[in-house]
């Protein structure tokens, strides 16, 4: 049987939109499989990018070639095989969307600043402005932008679609992508006491669901990448320490907090 009769059935019995559907999210899942190994790994330029300026970590450099390599797959990528999916990546909203959302990222920034700033001791290491800017800003631009690619504009848009028959669609899927997220960021302290690492994973959790809530109430994923890179910006103290780990305080302040978001968060999304 010709492809072409094979497809005219499957719109006669609904079937085609199905069977497209289907593949688009498997497309999707794929890319999403893609840009978290690349992060993790930092293949490919991890074989080919090794700078050295400064006092500047080569990995920096070698993991923003990666940032920029994903970029153009996913642009290629999506163009091409998912044309019709819908990341947010528009001007729309955007500025409605930080007046409300941003006051909340911004508060939850700088609560982050001091709880890392008064239980470590903060830029002991002497580094250089360049590698402040390098290390601490441009380096958390890319990540930002990745991670909320993934994780919000691909994950979290594709647990919703499967789930698209369940009336709490968008808080499953919000659920699920930020479990994903704080499980993911167990490697950054693999080293640490179990204390630290469950710590760290509910933090990671409380603040996926905080960012994701925010991507779906304005639909514009620019948002949440904003918010992502200022809490991040606000964790400089902590990436310039010699302090091995967090300080007991800081898991304190920080903790509670991202818990007592989450749950705000999952009320606004329940009570849409």
């Amino acid at each position: 049987m010709k492809y072409n009769e094979v497809k005219n059935k499957l719109k006669v019995v609904g079937g085609y939109d199905r069977f497209m559907k289907a593949k688009q999210n498997v497309l999707i899942a794929i890319l999403t499989i893609l840009i978290a190994l690349m992060e993790i790994t930092g293949i490919p330029s991890v074989f080919f990018v090794h700078v050295e300026i400064a006092d500047i970590e080569p990995y920096y450099f070698t993991m923003m070639m990666n940032f920029i390599i994903i970029g153009i797959i996913s642009f290629v990528y999506l163009k091409k095989l998912c044309p019709q999916w819908k990341l947010g990546f528009t001007k729309v909203g955007l500025v409605n969307g930080l007046k409300k959302y941003g006051v909340i990222g911004i508060v939850v920034a700088f609560i982050g600043f001091v709880a890392f700033y008064v239980g470590l001791r903060p830029f002991d290491k002497h580094p250089s402005i360049i590698k402040v800017l390098v290390e601490g800003v441009i380096y958390y631009i890319g990540v930002a932008i990745v991670e909320e690619l993934y994780i919000r504009g691909l994950l979290l848009n594709l647990i919703e679609k499967i789930f698209y028959n369940n009336k709490n669609q968008t808080l499953i899927a919000v659920v699920l992508s930020s479990v994903i997220f704080g499980l993911g960021h167990i490697l950054e302290v693999m080293n640490q006491p179990m204390i630290i690492i469950v710590s760290k994973v509910i933090w990671m959790i409380g603040m996926g669901i905080f960012l994701g809530t925010v991507y779906k109430k304005s639909n514009n994923i620019w948002i949440p990448i904003i918010i992502h890179f200022f809490i991040n910006v606000c964790a400089l103290p902590y990436c310039f320490s010699s302090f091995n780990g967090y300080a007991d305080i800081t898991l304190y302040i920080v903790v509670p907090m991202y818990i007592v978001l989450s749950g705000y968060s999952l009320f606004t999304i329940k009570c849409k």
